[in-house]
C-alpha cells in the first residue's frame, strides 16, 4: 500500500496551510479503505478523513494517519415518472455531481451549485445555500464504522440533520466514514428562487420561464461575485454559521440598524440573521494582517493570501467572535473545523 510519511497537506486543504501529516494514504475503493483501517501498525493512530479539505483549518502538523477518500462513481438505483434515486461515491466532487444532475434535468441540487467539497462531506455538514439544504434531497448514505470495519446504512432520521449539523458532527464524530450518498431528485422540476438574490439575477435574463440550469448559473454568478476562488486565494468559504436569535434581540438590533436582514425559521420566536453583516458592522470586512485577513467582498470569509499560519487565522476568528459578542450580544459559531 502506498502510504506516505511526513506528507505535506498544502495541496489538500483549500486554505493552503502548509502542514504535514505523519502518514498519508489515498483510498480509491472500499477494500483499500478497509485494508488500511485493519493494519495493526495504524489501528492506534489518530485518523483524519479528507475530501477536498474545503471545510478545515489546520493549525499544526497532524500526528497521525490522514486518509484521502477518492471513492467515485454514479449509479441509478430506481426511477419513476416523478423521481429518481441516485447513489454517488463519497469522493465525487460536489459541483461536478450538481452539473451532472442539471445536464440530466434532475432537479433539487441547483441551489447548491458551486459549493466546494466532496459528496461524502455534504451530509456531515448538511450543506445548504439559497433556501435549500442537503436534507431536502437526501435519501440515505452508506458508511463504514472505523473501529470494526462494519458497513451501515443511515436514513434521514438516523442522520439527525440540523442547521449545518448532523449526527456525524456530534454523537458519531470520528466513528464512521461515509462511502456513498443516495439522493432523491425530481424530474418534474419546481425551481426555488425565493432566497437571496436569485430572483433578481434571473430577472436579468428576461425570460418567461426558468430552468434548473438557469438557477444554477444564477447561483454560480452570485457566489463568484461574493466569494473568493480557493484556487486563487486560500479560504474555506463561510467561516461562521449564520446565527439564529430571539425575535426580541433582533428587534432591539433593528432599532439601531434598519438595514439588518433576517430569514424566517420554523420557530416563530426566532430568526436567522447574516453573520457576515454582523462581522462587517464590527469593522472587520477587508481587514488585512500581513498575509491573511478578512475578504474584501464577504466578511464571512477569512483568507490566506499565501504562506499564512493557521494559528494566526484561528486567533483572528476568535477576535471576530469576541467583538460580535460584545457589540451585538450574539455568539457566533464556527462552521469550519479547526485542527
Amino acid at each position: 500500500m502506498a502510504i506516505k510519511k511526513d506528507f505535506s497537506l498544502k495541496n489538500f486543504n483549500t486554505f493552503g496551510i502548509d502542514i504535514k501529516a505523519k502518514y498519508f494514504f489515498e483510498a480509491s475503493n472500499q477494500q483499500s479503505l478497509l485494508d488500511i483501517l485493519s493494519l495493526p501498525e495504524y489501528v492506534n493512530e489518530k485518523k483524519l478523513f479528507l475530501g477536498q479539505g474545503s471545510n478545515i483549518l489546520f493549525t499544526k502538523d497532524f500526528d497521525g494517519l490522514v486518509i484521502k477518500i477518492n471513492l467515485v462513481g454514479i449509479e441509478k438505483i430506481s426511477e419513476t415518472e416523478q423521481d429518481i434515486l441516485i447513489k454517488v461515491g463519497a469522493g465525487n466532487i460536489w459541483h461536478d455531481f450538481v452539473l451532472y444532475c442539471i445536464e440530466k434535468n434532475y432537479g433539487g441540487l441547483e441551489n447548491l451549485s458551486l459549493i466546494p467539497g466532496t459528496v461524502g462531506a455534504s451530509p456531515i455538514q448538511n450543506i445548504g445555500a439559497y433556501g435549500v439544504e442537503l436534507k431536502d434531497v437526501f435519501h440515505s448514505l452508506e458508511a463504514i464504522e472505523i473501529k470494526t470495519g462494519n458497513k451501515k446504512v443511515f436514513d434521514k432520521i438516523d442522520c439527525k440533520f440540523g442547521y449545518r449539523n448532523s449526527i456525524f458532527k456530534n454523537k458519531l464524530k470520528n466513528k464512521y466514514i461515509i462511502t456513498s450518498v443516495t439522493f432523491k431528485l425530481n424530474k418534474n422540476n419546481t425551481i426555488n428562487t425565493s432566497y437571496g438574490d436569485i430572483h433578481k439575477k434571473l430577472a436579468e435574463k428576461n425570460k418567461n420561464s426558468y430552468s434548473i440550469k438557469d438557477v444554477s448559473e444564477a447561483v454560480c454568478e452570485i457566489r463568484n461575485s461574493k466569494l473568493p476562488n480557493p484556487k486563487e486565494i486560500g479560504n474555506a468559504g463561510s467561516f461562521f454559521k449564520n446565527p439564529e436569535i430571539d425575535i426580541a434581540l433582533f428587534e432591539k438590533i433593528k432599532l439601531k440598524y434598519h438595514d439588518i436582514s433576517s430569514y424566517k425559521l420554523p420557530d416563530p420566536n426566532k430568526v436567522k440573521i447574516p453573520a457576515g453583516w454582523l462581522i462587517e458592522k464590527c469593522g472587520w470586512k477587508g481587514k488585512t494582517f500581513d498575509n491573511y485577513g478578512v475578504h474584501k467582498n464577504q466578511a464571512l470569509v477569512l483568507v490566506n493570501y499565501g504562506g499564512a499560519d493557521g494559528k494566526k487565522i484561528k486567533k483572528l476568528s476568535e477576535k471576530i467572535k469576541k467583538s460580535v459578542l460584545e457589540f451585538f450580544e450574539i455568539e457566533l459559531e464556527t462552521e469550519v473545523n479547526i485542527i
